[in-house]
């Protein structure tokens, strides 16, 4: 009873407070009870608390309140990793890393790195980073001490596959850029082949740099692949939409509750390629900026767009500096295509009631009901959707697993990352032991059989049964990670090239045209609701 008259009191103290006070005061009054609460809690309660973590989840509470997953508060720390995926540029040794078998582990050096140059390959494990035993170390804490000023030298050893005694190098450290644009090649019939991994500061530079390369050697037609694209920047966006626009051209427009949130955004320079027939790939995983070229290019009947309906994420964070060197990062705005689309899906938004397919890749595959999203036109007058993502014009559903094999790979999923420690370990040693591996290899049973015998047989053990039914799975992703290691981002997609649907439907679309009027001319109608292949 006491308890219960106390609550009253105080409950009816802090109502008789709020009488009489403007807002202003009433936030400060709760800022001063929040800060008492902290302290007392560190003070008083039972056991002891670390105090900063009482503060962060004060702030993980509000933001979580705001019900929105792009909005966050990033630690100095985690802002760092943030700025070096959009600047695309850090001082450091170029080396990818991981943890994997208690190791800090080399996942990939960077083309062109301190790492690369030094020798340091895919699969060296940390030994020994800056005089420090490795094995005392995250991956975090090892980043950490590997970047640094640009001319200032790190020792480090390394242990490597079928070697004995543990390999030192001395590496100086440089300016390592990072590529929006890893590769571009010329497809079979003068076809351009130009992929878009992120969108951060260097992507127009490198699109363009790209795009005019291939068109030096003859490229008749374009390729411009943005799957796996997560976005990024929102410059940069409307910059590299502005590389296929005319002046003046629509691009986005940005619409929030502060006045300088409404905003459109158009082309400033004439088209870098007229005439140019390019067909933009995208998939589920197309985000953000991502999505806001494909917007651009659709609505402005400058290109054709062949995939899957995109992730659907229409909105525009802004970023705060804060105390301490964190960040806020917090929605703005929402963001609309030339023609008035809002992309951006729901999130609450039910599912589809039939199962979702599995792609060989291990994408999920669902399905976006056109009749359901709101209808637009485009400046040349073709049907366009908006509402969930942007709906390409040409739907071709990537190579699919059958159920039987899907559910094999989702248990071998289950073995949490075991599977792909052991596809990354197998990966390196096949390279070293087949020093004259040509692009186009096929894996044959000995080898699939020799890599089963790498996974492991206690806790996280793949049953056979379920290998052996995602044998085409295993194959798929087993050649692909062989053919990264030894010909990097170029030699695994060229391997992939021909379980490639959404490709090979890109190639056949531009079979023999040579505009972009005759590309449209191409285009099957209603092919929106249309999946090609299947």
């Amino acid at each position: 009873m006491p308890t219960l008259v106390v609550a009253f009191s105080v409950a009816a103290g802090g109502w008789l407070l709020q009488e009489g006070v403007d807002r202003s005061a009433n936030v400060y009054v709760r800022v001063r009870v929040l800060q008492e609460v902290v302290d007392r809690v560190r003070s008083s309660f039972v056991e002891e608390i670390d105090q900063d973590a009482l503060y962060n989840s004060a702030i993980e509470g509000v933001i979580q309140e705001l019900d929105d997953p792009h909005s966050s508060f990033l630690p100095a720390s985690d802002f760092e990793d943030l700025r070096i995926r959009t600047e695309g540029e850090y001082g450091g040794v170029g080396l990818e890393v991981v943890y994997r078998d208690d190791h800090v582990t080399v996942v990939a050096p960077i083309p062109g790195s301190p790492g690369a140059r030094s020798g340091i390959r895919a699969g060296d494990q940390f030994v020994e980073i800056d005089g420090i035993r490795a094995d005392t170390m995250t991956t975090d804490q090892a980043v950490e001490i590997l970047r640094g000023r640009p001319g200032t030298k790190v020792d480090v050893k390394v242990r490597r596959p079928g070697v004995e005694e543990p390999i030192p190098f001395t590496l100086e450290r440089a300016v390592v850029q990072l590529k929006a644009v890893p590769f571009a090649m010329m497809l079979p019939g003068e076809v351009g082949y130009v992929p878009l991994q992120t969108v951060r500061e260097t992507s127009t530079a490198e699109v363009r740099a790209a795009v005019d390369s291939l068109s030096e050697v003859g490229m008749r037609a374009l390729v411009f692949d943005l799957r796996g694209n997560p976005g990024g920047l929102l410059d940069e966006g409307i910059e590299v939409s502005d590389l296929f626009l005319e002046p003046g051209d629509a691009i986005v427009e940005t619409r929030g509750r502060a006045e300088n949130q409404n905003e459109t955004f158009r082309a400033s320079d004439p088209d870098r390629y007229p005439e140019l027939p390019v067909v933009v790939l995208v998939d589920g995983t197309s985000a953000s900026a991502a999505e806001i070229v494909a917007g651009a290019l659709q609505d402005h009947d400058r290109a054709v767009v062949v995939g899957r309906t995109t992730f659907g994420k229409g909105s525009v964070q802004s970023l705060f500096r804060l105390t301490g060197g964190n960040v806020l990062r917090l929605t703005t705005a929402r963001w609309y295509t030339p023609m008035g689309r809002s992309i951006h899906r729901d999130p609450e938004a039910s599912l589809p009631a039939e199962p979702h397919a599995l792609a060989i890749s291990g994408q999920v595959v669902d399905s976006t009901n056109v009749n359901e999203l709101p209808e637009f036109q485009s400046m040349g007058g073709r049907t366009l959707h908006g509402g969930g993502g942007v709906v390409p014009d040409l739907n071709v559903t990537p190579e699919t697993l059958t159920p039987a094999e899907a559910q094999a790979v989702q248990r071998l999923f289950r073995r949490g990352g075991a599977f792909q420690v052991a596809l990354f370990g197998y990966a390196v040693t096949y390279v070293r032991d087949h020093p004259r591996l040509q692009p186009g290899f096929r894996l044959g049973q000995g080898d699939l059989q020799a890599f089963y015998a790498t996974l492991p047989d206690r806790e996280a053990a793949v049953d056979r049964a379920d290998f052996d039914q995602a044998e085409r799975f295993v194959r798929y992703h087993l050649e692909r990670e062989i053919a990264l290691q030894a010909w990097g981002p170029q030699g695994e997609f060229e391997q992939g090239m021909p379980h490639d649907r959404q490709l090979g439907a890109a190639l056949e679309l531009l079979e023999g045209v040579r505009t972009q009027a005759e590309l449209f001319e191409a285009l099957p109608v209603r092919s929106t609701a249309t999946d090609a292949g299947s």
